[in-house]
């Protein structure tokens, strides 16, 4: 059956399905969704009921949009929205977008917008014909997030004959009767870096992750060249796991040799996805490296995009559903499970993922309707790889604070902008609102201020007790006024200035801002470098946790040597990694238990280690595979 016949099936249906007197004027696919338009939209909104039967009905995700003859001029429709919501909603903006019929009210109360069991939106619909669409007003201005939804908006036409493109692919009939599901390692199995697997059945190929080695010079790139992966324009879809550059730095680099079709991420992941690549381009040209490519190409992946939440089961395939699942590492962070044919087999990759409450979020989830396999990272999985807990690490980062600046000292903490930033803010703030230390500056300086005004924009991402801070309690930890944005002109006067807390990138001293932290504070014994975060072999943090004494700095062509006599602390605690214990307790509570268990993102030694001890403990099949194996799972 061809895609047309399969739509005129689904008129048919339906049609029949509405109650009567409620009409469609058309349907199509767009995604991974199926599109229904109406000149009645307020009769869907009187009856929320009709979209979830029609979805049960069809078996599709069901989005009904209004036909555009039916659309309240937008000056006219501010008007009303303002009438109808109330004024303690704080609307700061609308952004109306025709290929959609929705409008986007920003404000910074966005459940009294939506009102209570969706009776305000509902209100808003039968009044101006529009489908509203409610998002949190940040209350830090993200500039990526702005320059991404603007950007978004103004290419609404080509986006949306995307989508079309993608949506007739996924509804294609399957062609081949064979039912087997294989996995093909094209990067970071047995090392850390360049994540990449090819998730393939006799129908479709998935591309899940396809990463970067930043710190490699050989093996830096994926296996994309290798028969499984090509040719790189047949792949059916592009799933990523998290924004971090070792699993989606390389995704520009698909659209330069020829994928067209979509990539399927988070929501915060899509903004910070775009934040790391484009500072990748910018040190790589400050470093005088050549990039593998532009900005543009930044721009082409956006325009592909598809958007998911966690638990959303979303067909991206003829034989292929994907749900996302928090994996507790960074914002937007997910465990990609993958249900193939009608119930033939089940698998999950966690992508990094953290086993544990931390300040920012949940565990990671380890429960799922079915699992036969799970590709599972081994980043700390020796036998050695314990990370004391939380409690220990935050009262050892208060203690070398509180003694350093009694000393009249400057801590310099080297961190990564997304995660490990943010984790030590929050731990940072409590400090100083509760007493535990005095009120001191903490300055942030690099990529952590955006990346943190990209956290504000996602609270319902963050855990439990974070979102009842922010949304019962009224209290943002990240808005603090004990953090002080740190622009390039007024760095001197941190330098120069009074006792502080400076959190700068990047966290491993391979460049950034806080080299310049560390030459001015490096000779006087009275301030401490504090690593929070894990130092790879190689850099400048590793070197200087080995106890290098004296550190060279090239300026104007010379180089001047700077004697290290600051303090140097390594407190350990902070990973977004699960330690040794968490993994092993990760499998142990898993339910349904996998039949196997296929360990990467670790050194060789890590990954094999852990490998065995899963067998060994649960008598559950686990190996650590080489990158370019193929694996058949059925």
């Amino acid at each position: 059956m061809s895609v047309e016949e399969v739509l005129d099936e689904l008129r048919t249906k339906t049609k029949n399905s509405l109650p009567a007197g409620v009409t469609i004027s058309d349907l199509d696919f767009e995604g991974p969704m199926l599109v229904i338009y109406t000149e009645e939209p307020r009769k869907f909104a009187d009856n929320g009921d009709i979209i979830r039967a029609l979805a049960k009905e069809l078996r599709k995700r069901v989005v009904v949009r209004p036909d555009p003859k039916v659309l309240v001029d937008p000056g006219d429709a501010i008007k009303s929205i303002e009438e109808i919501v109330p004024v303690e909603a704080g609307i700061t903006d609308h952004y109306f977008e025709a290929d959609t019929g929705e409008v986007v009210i920003e404000a910074q109360k966005p459940g009294l917008v939506i009102g209570r069991h969706g009776v305000t939106l509902r209100e808003i619909t039968k009044s101006i014909g529009w489908t509203p669409k409610v998002i949190r007003t940040p209350p830090i201005e993200s500039s990526i997030v702005k320059n991404i939804r603007q950007y978004m908006r103004s290419e609404c036409d080509d986006r949306k004959a995307i989508l079309k493109q993608i949506g007739r692919k996924i509804h294609r009939d399957i062609t081949y009767k064979d039912s087997w599901v294989r996995m093909t390692s094209l990067g970071g199995c047995r090392e850390v870096g360049r994540s990449s697997f090819i998730l393939s059945t006799p129908e479709t190929r998935v591309l899940i992750d396809c990463g970067v080695n930043v710190g490699s010079v050989d093996n830096g790139t994926p296996y994309l060249y290798v028969p499984e992966a090509s040719p790189i324009s047949q792949f059916d879809a592009v799933v990523i796991t998290h924004a971090h550059l070792d699993h989606a730095g390389l995704v520009p680099l698909l659209f330069k040799y020829g994928y067209e079709g979509p990539i399927y991420l988070t929501p915060p992941t899509i903004d910070l996805m775009s934040l790391l690549q484009l500072d990748y381009i910018e040190v790589a040209a400050r470093e005088a490296k050549k990039a593998p490519y532009d900005s543009s190409m930044i721009r082409k992946w956006l325009k592909h995009t598809i958007a998911l939440d966690y638990g959303d089961v979303t067909d991206i395939a003829p034989d292929v559903r994907l749900t996302f699942h928090n994996a507790g590492h960074i914002l937007g962070s997910a465990i990609a499970h993958f249900h193939v044919g009608n119930g033939l087999y089940n698998v999950a990759f966690t992508g990094d993922f953290k086993y544990e409450l931390t300040r920012l979020f949940d565990p990671a989830v380890n429960e799922f309707p079915r699992l036969e396999t799970i590709v599972m990272e081994a980043t700390y999985g020796g036998s050695q790889d314990g990370q004391p807990s939380r409690r220990e690490a935050e009262q050892k980062l208060y203690s070398i604070i509180k003694q350093t600046i009694a000393k009249g000292g400057k801590v310099l903490i080297p961190a990564f902008a997304v995660g490990r930033s943010q984790e030590v803010m929050i731990v940072l703030e409590e400090a100083i609102r509760t007493g535990l230390i005095d009120k001191i500056p903490i300055y942030l300086d690099g990529m952590i201020w955006e990346a943190t005004a990209i956290h504000t924009t996602y609270p319902e991402y963050l855990n439990n007790e974070l979102r009842d801070l922010i949304f019962h309690k009224g209290l943002n930890p990240f808005i603090s006024d004990c953090f002080i944005r740190v622009e390039p002109a007024n760095r001197q006067k941190i330098l120069e200035g009074e006792p502080g807390v400076v959190l700068a990138t990047s966290g491993m001293l391979n460049g950034g801002p806080v080299m310049e932290y560390l030459r001015a504070f490096a000779s006087d014994s009275k301030n401490t470098l504090v690593f929070v975060g894990y130092q790879g072999e190689g850099t400048l943090g590793r070197r200087i946790q080995k106890g290098w004494s004296e550190i060279p700095f090239s300026s104007d062509g010379k180089t001047e040597t700077v004697k290290v006599n600051m303090r140097v602390e390594t407190v350990d605690g902070f990973s977004g990694h699960s330690d040794r214990q968490q993994l092993m307790s990760y499998i142990r509570r898993m339910k349904p238990r996998p039949e196997r268990i296929l360990t990467n993102h670790g050194d060789e030694g890590k990954c094999i280690d852990l490998a065995g001890s899963i067998y060994t403990k649960y008598g559950i099949e686990t190996r650590a595979p080489m990158n370019l194996e193929t694996i058949r799972f059925i």
